[in-house]
């Protein structure tokens, strides 16, 4: 028996960079080994382990990774709560968060400043929610340019708060885009929406995918994935 399985058990945490961290242990009915990653925020560390795997043995596995683990959770951008006088990120520029008490409590864009008023109280929330409504509407105005180029009828589009998938299209009726992507660039937003309406035609990501996609998508597929895998964790710096 390996060493580190005889001795006494490991509490479900971890410390990186002074902090303690949970381990969140995942079963997978289809997983054949341990998988690790931190959350985007660094909040926590998730295994996702075979149904037949001992959770010790999980635990333990994240222990012998800790100088990785260290290193990614070093480089999570740390949160900075958007209030008056900061910013916030949208379509990849930064704009001012221009707050006066008396001002109309909904944000409104404003060239290089997102105007809002009301209580301080709920300041991040009413950002939050004027984003997300953003959101929706490019989403849906990037899903009817990309069916209408694969010549398909468009479909209904939702958000998603996910901490992993930046969209998804689980049921070839319906796609979800992560809300954050608000924030990135229109060139990385949009190759996600692609990605998913290429999805309704081919489940897969077989070549008949990836020729679609490159068809429908405007840009260099390469260039927006390379700019989510360098900054993607940025985009959770704000709003929890």
């Amino acid at each position: 028996m390996i060493d580190w399985l005889k001795r006494a058990p490991i509490d479900p945490e971890i410390e990186l960079g002074g902090e303690t961290v949970p381990i969140i242990l995942r079963r997978h009915a289809t997983a054949k080994r341990l998988t690790l990653r931190l959350a985007p925020d660094g909040s926590e560390v998730r295994i996702t382990l075979p149904s037949w795997a001992r959770s010790a043995e999980a635990i333990a596995f994240a222990h012998t990774r800790r100088d990785w683990l260290v290193e990614q959770h070093a480089r999570v951008p740390r949160r900075e709560v958007p209030g008056p006088g900061g910013s916030l990120l949208y379509r990849g520029e930064p704009k001012a968060i221009a707050w006066e008490e008396t001002a109309a409590r909904r944000p409104a864009l404003c060239g290089n400043s997102v105007r809002l008023g009301g209580p301080k109280a709920g300041l991040e929330g009413r950002l939050r929610r004027w984003l997300e409504r953003e959101a929706l509407a490019l989403f849906e105005a990037d899903m009817r340019d990309y069916t209408a180029a694969a010549a398909l009828s468009p479909v209904p589009t939702a958000l998603s708060r996910a901490q992993k998938r930046w969209g998804s299209c689980s049921d070839k009726s319906r796609i979800r885009i992560n809300w954050r992507l608000v924030q990135a660039p229109d060139f990385v937003r949009r190759s996600v929406v692609a990605h998913e309406v290429a999805h309704l035609v081919h489940f897969d990501h077989s070549p008949a995918f990836h020729a679609l996609l490159g068809d429908i998508y405007e840009g260099e597929i390469s260039e927006a994935d390379r700019w989510l895998k360098q900054n993607g964790r940025s985009l959770y710096a704000a709003f929890g």
